[in-house]
């Protein structure tokens, strides 16, 4: 076994940095406690979707009676903790701001506005089906 003695080991720099090292040293400071918002997107079409509960009803799973929200400006304006305090699903609300982040990137809604995927069948690890037929316990029953 190795010991060490740090009594015995010299300081080979200065505990403390300079006062030149300190002068050339430049600071920035980044501004973090506004959050950046991206543009507000206008109602789009002829009369298509021009109210949050238009826009709601378009992407589908019935979001509509999930949420209401009067104002465009102000939908636009709602983060994911005000859906939360709204009492929206973690599902819910991940999919209304997935699609209104896709509405922004003006994206039509028929692209990407999708029904919720249903429910497993099959509980449990590994295929279920191999070559077109169920497998099932090998045991003797």
């Amino acid at each position: 076994m190795f010991r060490i003695s740090l009594s015995k080991v010299p300081l080979s720099r200065p505990v403390r940095p300079s006062i030149q090292n300190a002068q050339r040293r430049t600071v920035t400071t980044v501004r973090c406690d506004v959050p950046r918002r991206a543009d507000i997107p206008s109602p789009r079409g002829p009369g298509k979707i021009s109210t949050p509960q238009d826009f709601l009803k378009a992407i589908g799973r019935s979001s509509e009676t999930k949420i209401s929200i009067d104002s465009w400006d102000a939908f636009w304006r709602t983060s994911g903790w005000d859906m939360k305090n709204a009492g929206l699903s973690i599902q819910d609300r991940r999919y209304i701001l997935w699609c209104m982040e896709k509405f922004r990137q003006n994206k039509p809604i028929e692209g990407f506005a999708h029904e919720e995927r249903p429910k497993k069948k099959i509980r449990g690890r590994g295929p279920a089906v191999q070559f077109g037929k169920r497998i099932r316990s090998r045991r003797d029953r």
